[in-house]
């Protein structure tokens, strides 16, 4: 369930960051560091979850 929230957190923030842009206003960075370490977060899990399914272990 975790991963769920977060996956939601990373695109409410990439949201938040293109609409600030599309305002015309200058984002914060932290803004961006945190939806690059959300999405960075789930692609590692996405892969870690790809090896284990292929090794057959779960676990």
């Amino acid at each position: 369930m975790i991963r769920v929230w977060a996956a939601m957190t990373g695109v409410f923030l990439v949201a938040l960051y293109f609409g600030v842009l599309s305002t015309g206003s200058q984002p914060s960075p932290t803004i961006a560091m945190l939806a690059t370490a959300i999405g960075g977060f789930e692609i590692f899990f996405f892969g870690q979850d790809q090896w284990l399914k292929r090794r057959g272990k779960h676990g």
